[in-house]
């Protein structure tokens, strides 16, 4: 072998290699080319860019949040408190959820005042995140097992949704979590717990992860001796994770909320009535998307899958049936745990007496990826290959020279479709939550089988008193002017 390429190649697990007979994950590492996870990174930017940015040119905004974040991490670029009023006038977005990692955003915005820049960097962190998963894999597996798991998890089903779901903090998460895993993996504890302990600032719940990382820690340290202060080092992680967690769950949310609680302790508790249950068929179908595509169940067999463990305790426990289906960015932070669970399982299982066994983890990487490969025929990346998906329809032209006529600066209210083309330059309320506020402008779709006139009638009610006028009806939008306010 060439001196230098052995230099570079990725250092290999020597537990690991002493365990497979042959030292068949030894030699593979020093054949992987070091830049393999990168220019898999490179790619899966490329592609999650370009989803994020057509979806964004063609106003198929799914929800609120991308405007909800635009608003809090503007507020940082400004250095203001970070408030979103789509979550209610005045909301400091800390009292919804603690996520001050995203005002790592804010020179970029300030720069760039644009809600791209939240797709972009999100694109950015979600390939960043194959950087560990890829690497790992080829260490330990070779080159071709290794680029198959690490593009099959760049492919999944999860993070697609993730990219598809506009912007969320939790794309901060997928680096630190498979940085963190790798680390694991590699028995580099130090560099794990590090990389694990910003997982706090990136949603509150991550708090139990943190710790969930920590018991893994030490399940891996026992029956050894190596490194005496790792145990208590991952004692200290696993405490401070759950410590924290209560923190921002029971003082610094309910410090930033404006009723000075949790919201979404709401979702867990019954209310008046009796609340729903995640049906045993919804938890067993989630189950088995999240293990059987992307593991073929053989991630069961590593302890890693402990670290899913927290997601899905407090999403199944939930009554909000959003949280038990594989929709939305739900699953994203689950999908770096479960690969490098399958190259940990994998690892072990080559080195089986087991032939079966051994033969189903030779050929499991590749069977992962066709799985990937057959199931984003239905996925969002797959819209990629359409041509329409690069062109701006008539209608999206029509309706953003309709919204710039909103001067900046303006109070608006607003549904989903023109939050992503005002939230940088207005204050924008979501329609029917200004509490009391009247805006200047009300900007909405034009509900099917409606007109101007309807949407005129809906904002009487909405703001009784005050009355509005038509501005514009174009490309399947409707915004209204406020013209006068009379006492009730």
């Amino acid at each position: 072998m060439d001196p230098a390429a052995a230099a570079t190649a990725p250092a290999p697990d020597r537990h690991a290699a002493e365990a497979t007979p042959g030292s068949r994950p030894r030699a593979a590492s020093l054949r992987a080319p070091r830049l393999d996870p990168y220019w898999v990174a490179g790619v899966l930017f490329v592609l999650f860019t370009a989803l994020s940015v057509c979806r964004h040119r063609r106003m198929l905004t799914m929800s609120w949040d991308l405007g909800i974040f635009e608003q809090a991490i503007r507020a940082y670029a400004h250095l203001q408190a970070p408030v979103a009023d789509l979550k209610g006038p005045g909301t400091n977005i800390l009292g919804d959820h603690f996520s001050p990692v995203t005002a790592l955003l804010a020179p970029l915005y300030r720069l760039f005042p644009s809600p791209v820049v939240l797709l972009v960097a999100q694109a950015a962190l979600f390939a960043l995140s194959a950087v560990p998963v890829t690497r790992l894999a080829a260490g330990l597996l070779g080159r071709k097992r290794g680029l198959a798991v690490g593009i099959a998890y760049g492919l999944s089903w999860g993070v697609q949704r993730a990219v598809d779901f506009d912007f969320h903090e939790i794309a901060f998460a997928m680096p630190l979590l498979a940085f963190s895993l790798e680390a694991v993996v590699r028995r580099r504890w130090r560099a794990a717990m590090a990389w694990a302990l910003p997982l706090v600032l990136v949603k509150e719940d991550l708090g139990i992860t943190v710790a969930a990382i920590g018991v893994v820690v030490l399940i891996r340290l026992r029956g050894t001796r190596r490194e005496p202060n790792a145990a208590a080092l991952a004692i200290g992680l696993v405490a401070f994770g759950l410590a924290f967690a209560a923190l921002a769950f029971g003082v610094i949310i309910p410090g930033f909320n404006h009723d000075g609680s949790y919201d979404y302790w709401t979702k867990l508790g019954g209310g008046d009535g009796p609340a729903p249950t995640i049906p045993a068929d919804t938890a067993i179908r989630t189950l088995l998307w999240l293990l059987l595509p992307t593991t073929g169940l053989l991630a069961l067999r590593s302890s890693l899958l402990i670290v899913a463990l927290p997601t899905l305790g407090w999403r199944f426990a939930s009554h909000d049936d959003h949280y038990w289906g594989t929709d939305w960015h739900y699953s994203a932070v689950l999908m770096p745990v479960v690969f490098i669970a399958l190259t940990d399982a994998l690892t072990r299982a080559r080195g089986s007496r087991r032939p079966w066994l051994r033969s189903y983890a030779d050929h499991l990487p590749g069977a992962v990826l066709a799985a990937a490969l057959a199931l984003t025929a239905s996925l969002p990346l797959y819209s990629l290959t359409e041509p329409d998906t690069y062109r701006v329809p008539a209608s999206v032209r029509a309706a953003e020279r309709l919204l710039d006529r909103i001067p900046d600066g303006a109070t608006v209210e607003s549904d989903v479709g023109p939050i992503s083309r005002l939230a940088g330059r207005c204050r924008v309320l979501w329609i029917g939550d200004t509490r009391g506020l009247i805006p200047e402008y009300v900007a909405m779709r034009t509900p099917d089988g409606k007109g101007a006139a309807d949407v005129v009638e809906d904002a009487r009610r909405l703001h009784p008193g005050t009355e509005y006028a038509v501005l514009g009806n174009e490309g399947g939008y409707t915004v209204l002017r406020r013209v006068a306010a009379t006492a009730p």
